[in-house]
């Protein structure tokens, strides 16, 4: 399977920040994986996911692919389906926003919701993959990608690791990645380590997420976290771990927007504000690489409103507003 819109997948660039991370103490560079096709890095295991099932005869022309989702996967899987020519449909629940929702529908998605969490955990992600089981049992050729067990998850973002190795002589200190399956932690390790690589794994993780054994807290920031540890999560995938809160997340972003033009989603926010965290460790002249995992425009009534950040966190605009002092050393 080649040619059209998905030979656009993947090969995305790398750009230097060097606005939000002035001075010469690190190289901090960004993948911006906003700029494949359908707006994430989830258009590689989408795609990698798919066409893996159906080399396998997992999938045929009448096969019904069904997956929980509240953004990235599920649009980059309705691209895929859309492509293929095989229906797909998307489990949601009331936190997927409108936006997604709209996107799904425009690439001839159906939407099945959720309205309730799961009786037991009292999640809205078990009660998606409970649904899914249920639909794959009224469906008489259905497929369930699974994007937190599919090991093909993890194989699609082993080439996102090469990419950034190549581009960088294999030069790369530190590698900050959010965490939400392990898919691109996992890829990204895995072939630092076949590799010979010396890049240490930074893992970037939400506060109320239970992947690295915190304690689940509500989090309204989605797009890094998990209420429930996904299979293809392994103690030792990454060196560090950094927790990062909701509002360190919209603070990220929204230094990325104002110093760098860079409009991207949550986790990206959490991946800048780890590094920055980290900053005043982390060695002199360390190449860093941050992997920006989406585009900020699915997040313009949340993050990037300022009404929405008030009403839930109050006037904070100055974590992100510049300085004198900030405008002067961009400048220079």
């Amino acid at each position: 399977m080649s040619g059209g819109i998905i030979s656009a997948i993947g090969s995305t660039p790398l750009v230097r920040l060097s606005r939000i991370f002035p001075g010469d103490e690190l190289t901090v560079w960004g993948k911006l994986e906003a700029l494949n096709p359908g707006g994430s890095m989830k258009d590689r295991p989408a795609i990698k996911i798919l066409s893996e099932a159906m080399k396998a005869g997992e999938i045929s022309s009448g096969t019904t692919v069904i997956e929980s989702s509240s953004g990235n996967m599920g649009i980059g899987l309705a691209q895929a389906c859309s492509v293929l020519g095989v229906k797909f449909i998307c489990v949601v629940d009331p936190k997927t926003t409108a936006q997604n929702i709209r996107l799904l529908k425009a690439y001839g998605a159906q939407v099945d919701e959720v309205t309730e969490p799961d009786p037991h955990t009292g999640e809205f992600l078990q009660a998606r993959l409970n649904r899914v089981t249920e639909l794959l049992t009224l469906t008489r050729s259905g497929f369930w990608p699974n994007q937190y067990a599919n090991p093909n998850n993890a194989v699609a973002h082993y080439e996102t690791m090469r990419e950034i190795a190549s581009a960088l002589a294999d030069k790369v200190d530190f590698l900050f990645c959010a965490t939400s399956t392990c898919g691109t932690l996992r890829g990204c390790s895995e072939y630092a380590r076949e590799s010979g690589l010396d890049t240490k794994i930074v893992a970037v993780d939400a506060l109320g997420s239970v992947i690295f054994g915190g304690e689940r807290a509500k989090r309204l920031v989605p797009g890094h976290g998990a209420a429930v540890r996904p299979a293809l999560f392994s103690d030792d995938l990454a060196d560090q771990c950094v927790h990062v809160s909701d509002i360190e997340c919209i603070t990220g972003c929204r230094r990325l927007a104002r110093r760098e033009a860079i409009l991207a989603g949550g986790s990206s926010g959490a991946v800048i504000m780890a590094i920055e965290r980290l900053r005043p460790t982390l060695p002199k002249g360390a190449v860093c690489v941050a992997i920006l995992a989406d585009r900020g425009e699915r997040y313009i009534d949340t993050i990037y409103s300022d009404e929405w950040v008030e009403e839930h966190f109050g006037n904070v605009s100055h974590l992100w507003e510049e300085t004198e002092e900030t405008a002067c050393m961009m400048a220079h």
